[in-house]
């Protein structure tokens, strides 16, 4: 009781006054509820709006899904796009090697110094026997016979 004076005359600090004086204690009492005996009641309005926030969900999901697959596939695409232009580019440059190749070995010159180094020696008139003498048309059908063929052979 001293101290409650004192505090009220002004003879201890406001600081130290706080401390001292807290006010009345709060008490709490846990008091058990019992819920069992309620019943829910069924709300046909709130059922019915949880379905349609439901299936605007849904749309939203499915129209967002969309969007991402179409992008992701459109990328996708454009990878495709990029590594067939460049197999392209390297099949044109092979090609236009292979055909430069083509031309180099079918050079008249290069063959008669390569037959030459063979051994081998230009035609004479009459060497060469052609055996389609009588056909004019090389795409008409040709006849089988049985004629005897004679082959002349080192002239």
């Amino acid at each position: 009781m001293a101290t409650a004076a004192a505090v009220m005359r002004g003879a201890l600090p406001a600081a130290r006054r706080n401390t001292f004086f807290t006010g009345t204690p709060e008490i709490y009492f846990a008091k058990a509820i019992d819920n069992s005996r309620l019943v829910k009641v069924e709300d046909p309005g709130h059922n019915r709006e949880m379905k349609q926030f439901g299936t605007a969900l849904a749309v939203l999901f499915m129209l967002v899904f969309t969007y991402a697959w179409q992008h992701f596939r459109a990328i996708e695409y454009g990878y495709q796009i990029e590594s067939a232009k460049r197999e392209l580019s390297n099949l044109t440059e092979m090609n236009r090697a292979l055909r430069l190749e083509d031309a180099s070995l079918r050079d008249p010159e290069r063959i008669d110094v390569m037959a030459r180094r063979m051994g081998l020696v230009p035609l004479e008139p009459g060497q060469v026997i052609r055996m389609d003498s009588a056909s004019a048309d090389s795409n008409a059908p040709v006849m089988a016979s049985a004629v005897p063929i004679s082959v002349l052979a080192g002239q």
